[in-house]
């Protein structure tokens, strides 16, 4: 997976300046279940457009090209897995946006977030939702990208987490038209079943 976002990590970031209300929509989506205080870390950082903008201090990605950008950015990047976290600090939260459909083992990239998360820390996922008008495009059209992913429902994250020790649920969502057709920031609201991007995010037990 790695070799994908090395090859083609130019065009993966200018996605975001090309889609730029898309990206603002998905950004809003993930600030309403933000902590306000406390350090955070982002798995699969990538070139660090969400880290950067959201004020996370960390991330890891395996991509050395794509890490390179996200320092650039001002990130503490590690070059790393999210199966095989090279941390011991306690997290007060963790992003995972989009990188999940990724991840050679999904369900460790879930556990080794709850080891590195502090007690009642937050695990915060972004997706697109298997199940939506978004999800079901994305199958179809059979990107550089996500013609590799492992598209999830929201309900298969949330089955994920509380295998491994989360609860306490919250959801947002946003993207209701495609990308290219989107002209102004969406603003997120509660639940998912419409929006294409979820926003998942959940609380570990003591």
């Amino acid at each position: 997976m790695k070799n994908i976002f090395d090859k083609y990590w130019k065009r993966y970031d200018a996605w975001y300046d090309k889609h730029r209300f898309a990206y603002f929509s998905e950004v809003e989506a993930i600030k309403k279940v933000l902590p306000k205080k406390g350090k955070g870390l982002e798995i699969g950082v990538g070139t660090g457009r969400f880290a950067s903008v959201l004020g996370i201090s960390d991330g890891i990605d395996p991509s050395i090209k794509m890490a390179a950008i996200a320092k650039s950015r001002g990130i503490n990047v590690r070059i790393g897995k999210g199966e095989d976290l090279p941390y011991k600090d306690k997290f007060d939260y963790i992003l995972i946006a989009i990188t999940i459909c990724f991840a050679e083992e999904s369900e460790k990239v879930i556990s080794e977030a709850n080891r590195v998360l502090k007690a009642k820390g937050r695990i915060i996922l972004g997706i697109v939702d298997k199940d939506s008008f978004l999800g079901k495009f994305y199958q179809e059209k059979k990107s550089p990208f996500y013609k590799e992913a492992n598209f999830f429902s929201v309900k298969k994250i949330v089955k994920l987490l509380e295998d491994n020790n989360f609860s306490n649920f919250s959801f947002y969502q946003t993207i209701f038209h495609l990308p290219e057709e989107i002209q102004a920031i969406e603003i997120p609201t509660k639940d998912y079943g419409k929006g294409g991007f979820v926003v998942i995010s959940g609380e570990k037990n003591v």
